[in-house]
């Protein structure tokens, strides 16, 4: 498991690369911590290094956004955190984007769908308190 705590933002390019690299690839990132933990933050981040697109914030009400790669591929960020189970995953197409080629899929709670995740992905666990933030990733 890898490690980083961090008492400001100036730390996420660090690790944003660094997640990148390890994430390559299975291009899937889960994330989990608590709402206001920084996951989206995070995201945005990694989306500054991969993206062309800017950064359009949480899908928090339609659920996923899609943004193109420097190098051409899709990429989408889903924030389940409004999903009541998981046939809502499959009433937005989730196993259409699971079968996407070199698309790289970001997921916020994804405990909402632990079910329907991959066999392999990265997960990022976010852990706060009043001045620190400490991200924990490991390959599944």
């Amino acid at each position: 498991m890898n490690t980083l705590v961090s008492n400001s933002l100036n730390d996420l390019p660090v690790l944003a690369a660094e997640i990148i690299e390890k994430a390559n690839e299975v291009r899937f990132i889960a994330f989990t911590g608590n709402l206001g933990a920084g996951k989206t933050t995070l995201i945005g981040e990694i989306l500054k290094m991969l993206s062309k697109n800017d950064f359009n914030g949480s899908p928090t009400f339609s659920l996923v956004n899609e943004y193109i790669s420097r190098s051409g591929e899709l990429i989408y960020h889903f924030d389940f955190y409004r999903l009541r189970n998981e046939n809502e995953a499959f009433d937005i197409g989730w196993e259409d984007y699971l079968q996407k080629e070199n698309a790289w899929i970001f997921v916020e709670w994804p405990e909402k769908i632990e079910n329907l995740l991959p066999e392999h992905f990265l997960h990022v666990n976010i852990k706060q308190d009043n001045s620190s933030r400490l991200f924990e990733w490991k390959m599944f």
